[in-house]
């Protein structure tokens, strides 16, 4: 069995042999920088985007100029799994928030993969069905719970998504985040800080006690991150992995 690490990103890596080749001459390497807009709501998306190391947000646009993330994408998943499986037009915005290298492929590559085999397809399904889970997560606790336990929540999730990387993050970018307000994430940070969870200046953040920061997010951190683990821990090994469909 072939053992070695095929790339940083976990939707590439948990592949089976067959099923990344499908796609491996097709993957380029790209910089995603901090703020580039990937696509807005009503464009067609042409390309999927799978991360190493920065995180993906995925935000909803209001009438009234507000911009509110409704999920994360990060290291272990892929952006554009939607668009591939069905229709291409999005359905929101979508807008790096973590900087870093990032694989990317043509989405026709992808649905070709995806119709050429059975698992790569329900792969994707899999990454789909993790990224709606952590949308209704997020939708029940912004509805629901303190700014405070929000915020924590949300930095803990970009922590993990990003490899544990230092987070630049503006107040704006955490109000976003959360659907608050930048004076209430302005009280909040300075509350986190004095408790020593987070060391925070001029929108750099560095987590300082996890243990902590976990105690006051809410239980949808651990919720999401069940849901995750449980529908994108690996099925099987390129061993023994179904045959690609013919159909």
């Amino acid at each position: 069995m072939d053992t070695t690490p095929r790339s940083p990103n976990g939707f590439l890596s948990s592949l089976s042999a067959d099923d990344f080749e499908l796609v491996r001459p097709h993957l380029k390497t790209v910089d995603l920088v901090q703020d580039l807009v990937l696509v807005t709501v009503g464009e067609t998306l042409r390309r999927a985007y799978l991360p190493h190391r920065g995180v993906i947000s995925l935000v909803v646009d209001l009438a009234r100029g507000e911009h509110v993330q409704i999920a994360m994408i990060g290291r272990q998943s892929i952006f554009g799994v939607f668009a591939a499986l069905g229709d291409a037009i999005a359905l929101n915005s979508a807008v790096v928030l973590v900087p870093g290298p990032a694989s990317t492929i043509d989405l026709d590559r992808l649905r070709m993969a995806a119709d050429q085999s059975a698992t790569f397809r329900s792969t994707l399904l899999r990454h789909g069905l993790a990224i709606y889970a952590q949308v209704q997560q997020t939708a029940g606790c912004n509805a629901s719970h303190t700014v405070e336990s929000r915020l924590a929540r949300c930095l803990l999730h970009t922590y993990d998504l990003s490899g544990g990387v230092k987070l630049l993050l503006t107040q704006e970018a955490m109000a976003q985040m959360i659907g608050a307000r930048r004076n209430s994430v302005s009280l909040v940070a300075s509350t986190l800080q004095q408790a020593n969870y987070i060391h925070y200046s001029r929108g750099h953040i560095e987590i300082t006690d996890i243990d902590g920061l976990s105690r006051t997010a809410c239980e949808c951190y651990a919720s999401v991150k069940a849901q995750y683990e449980r529908l994108l821990r690996p099925r099987c090994t390129a061993e023994d992995s179904p045959r690609r469909s013919t159909g």
